[in-house]
C-alpha cells in the first residue's frame, strides 16, 4: 500500500468546491461535467458485499448508470481538502421506476491531478430500500440525524 505523507498545505479550497460541485452534479444527473474526470480515471468501487474497479471515465458514467438508473438528490455532502485531493462525504436519495424510495450514504476520497478527479476510492453503506429505512427508523434514534 502506498501512504500520502501528512499534509503540510492541502488542495486549494477553491478548487476542491468546483470538483465537489461537479461530483454532486454527476451524481444527480448521470452526466459527467466537462473537465471534472481525467480521461484515464481509476475508480476502486466499495460495496458491503463486493468490490469494483473501472478505468477511463466512460467506464465510471457506465457504471454509474447501470447502478443507479434513477436520478435522485445529493441531500447533504461535505468536502475536506487533502494534500493531493479531499474526501467527499454524502447521502443520496432517488425513487426508481417502481416507485421505491431510496438511500445511501456514501464516501469518495479523491485524488486531484491537472485540476481534474484522477483516481477515486468509493466507499458505499449499501442502498436502503424503503423498508430498510423504515426498519431503522424504528430501532435507533440518531444524535445527528
Amino acid at each position: 500500500m502506498t501512504t500520502t505523507p501528512v499534509a503540510v498545505t492541502v488542495l486549494d479550497p477553491r478548487q476542491v468546491q468546483r470538483l465537489s460541485e461537479g461530483l454532486v452534479a454527476f451524481l444527480e444527473t448521470n452526466t459527467l461535467p466537462e473537465g471534472l474526470f481525467a480521461s484515464d480515471i481509476f475508480c476502486d468501487l466499495s460495496l458491503p458485499t463486493w468490490r469494483l474497479q473501472t478505468a477511463g471515465a466512460a467506464a465510471i458514467v457506465k457504471l454509474r448508470r447501470d447502478s443507479h438508473p434513477a436520478l435522485g438528490q445529493v441531500s447533504q455532502w461535505r468536502s475536506d481538502a487533502l494534500v493531493d485531493g479531499f474526501v467527499f462525504e454524502f447521502e443520496e436519495r432517488w425513487t426508481d421506476a417502481g416507485g421505491q424510495r431510496w438511500y445511501s450514504r456514501e464516501m469518495i476520497r479523491a485524488r486531484v491531478a491537472d485540476d481534474r478527479i484522477a483516481e477515486m476510492s468509493i466507499y458505499c453503506t449499501g442502498d436502503w430500500d424503503q423498508a430498510q429505512q423504515e426498519s431503522h427508523a424504528a430501532e435507533v434514534t440518531l444524535v445527528r440525524p
